[in-house]
């Protein structure tokens, strides 16, 4: 059930997630898929945990797609999902312009067409020249978005625009590594005009009020890759959350993860919706999750025992996150006894 913002140990439940939460909020890239291909065994877990009860739909920062370009892309990796299961920047940045501007307001489009598609969904109407005197400037990721289209925004900033992000991403990761993303591009905008943009993506809090108010979740579980977007977002509004190994955070990630970025349960990927999490627990100067037991002894991370490396690591991340000082090279050994 839900708790505690930011746990100092990551939580047990008696019952799988399905059956604990109404709906899982997903993230897409590095949960569901990478890239071009689904992760391994992600279809098999969401189909099973939507049998077992749950509602699932994907929240993704990404504004370059409409909802129903992505909802496509999920059936063909063999994730049923339609339109209304996505829920984006896009749609999070043009409720922000909706509780600001009056319907039928003119809005520079910075962006790809969903982008476009969500202002218009809104009531507003997409231009694309300063000269129109827009009431606002929204920019978002496309990866065909030219220097011209930035140089429009900034100087409709610089006349007084209101100005809004989808999100402030450094990086977009893709097979090739880790490439410019949405928060590098729009301080294009920024840096030019002086002035700083309203954030509508996560970790900000627009994004999540927008999925839930689309799915009507009373108790939703919020899942993701990545500390700095995914999590630190639920633990900002107060939501439950479920970080996975499968995409950006690698375990010793999770290990020194600070307060606001500590996820409520850890999973190797989405089986973990569907199957309990046990305890952890103090013990012996320490913590015991499994078989495991973790303790902080300057200057390292002790790890004892032996099971499922997940407890291990559950264990790992207890012992740090109630200590002062752990660094990398203190967690080091410990992660290789696991095997990573």
């Amino acid at each position: 059930m839900p708790g505690d913002a930011a746990p100092t140990a990551p939580r047990a439940s008696a019952e799988p997630l399905a059956s604990a939460y109404d709906v899982a909020l997903l993230d897409l890239d590095g949960v569901v898929y990478i890239g071009s291909s689904a992760v391994a065994g992600a279809a098999d877990s969401l189909a099973k945990a939507k049998a077992g009860g749950m509602r699932v739909a994907f929240v993704t920062n990404n504004a370059s797609r409409t909802p129903s370009a992505i909802a496509a892309q999920l059936a063909g990796l063999g994730v049923p999902a339609g339109a209304a299961d996505v829920i984006t920047s896009a749609q999070a940045g043009a409720r922000l312009l909706a509780e600001r501007l009056d319907r039928g307001a003119a809005v520079l489009v910075v962006g790809g067409m969903g982008l476009r598609a969500a202002v218009r969904e809104r009531g507003f109407r997409p231009v694309s020249v300063a000269s129109e005197r827009p009431a606002a400037v929204i920019e978002g990721y496309a990866p065909d978005l030219s220097y011209s289209l930035l140089a429009e925004g900034a100087l409709a900033v610089q006349a007084g625009a209101l100005f809004v992000v989808s999100n402030a991403d450094k990086t977009l990761p893709t097979a090739r590594g880790r490439q410019p993303g949405n928060g590098a591009m729009s301080r294009v905008i920024a840096t030019a005009a002086g002035q700083e943009p309203l954030v509508a993506g996560k970790p900000e809090p627009p994004l999540h009020a927008e999925a839930v108010a689309r799915t009507g979740a009373s108790r939703p579980l919020v899942v993701g890759d990545r500390l700095d977007t995914d999590i630190q977002g639920a633990v900002r509004v107060g939501a439950d959350s479920m970080l996975v190994l499968t995409g950006v955070t690698r375990p010793a990630d999770a290990v020194l993860a600070p307060p606001h970025q500590r996820p409520t349960y850890l999973a190797p990927d989405l089986t973990g919706l569907l199957t309990p999490h046990p305890p952890v627990t103090r013990a012996d100067a320490g913590f015991a999750c499994g078989g495991w037991h973790a303790r902080w002894q300057p200057p390292r991370l002790v790890l004892g025992g032996g099971g499922d490396p997940m407890d291990g690591l559950r264990a790992l991340c207890a012992a740090s996150w109630a200590a002062d000082g752990v660094t990398a090279a203190a967690v080091a050994p410990a992660l290789t006894r696991l095997g990573w």
